[in-house]
């Protein structure tokens, strides 16, 4: 099975790094972890606060059962820093559980791209903070995150 490229690829230059937590950014606020999963390397490694996941298979069934507690789930990533085939990322979600409580999380990312431009590490760093609903500020695709 021949993989195809997924631009933007390795080396990265500022306008490609931003393009590539862009695309992130729409995939994960479609929800849809097959969609999402797409972008990872076969072989993805990953660190999620305490969870550890490895492959493909394990990035859906993880999303699965995220956004099936992460209610009306909606991000906000930007660019932090960058380098060859590196980026860093701070974000912020909200979401509801189950009993109908709002959550921020905030959050820094530690993406590592292969040749073709999948990503082959994931670190995620995340704390959560609950909320009220007049309290909901994250707009995706609105530009720089607000202050904490």
């Amino acid at each position: 099975m021949t993989v195809e490229p997924r631009p933007p690829l390795p080396p990265f230059t500022h306008e490609s790094a931003a393009a590539k937590v862009q695309a992130a950014e729409d995939a994960w606020n479609s929800c849809d972890p097959e969609r999402v999963a797409g972008a990872y390397s076969e072989d993805t490694v990953w660190r999620n606060r305490d969870e550890h996941v490895r492959g493909r298979a394990e990035v859906v069934a993880f999303l699965t059962r995220k956004w099936e507690r992460e209610r009306d789930y909606r991000l906000r990533k930007n660019l932090w820093a960058y380098s060859d085939n590196r980026i860093a990322v701070r974000f912020q979600y909200e979401s509801r559980d189950a009993d109908g409580q709002w959550w921020r999380s905030y959050g820094n990312e530690l993406w590592e791209f292969d040749e073709l431009g999948y990503m082959r590490r994931r670190e995620a760093s995340i704390n959560d903070v609950a909320i009220e609903e007049s309290d909901l500020r994250v707009t995706p695709g609105e530009g720089e995150l607000p202050p904490f």
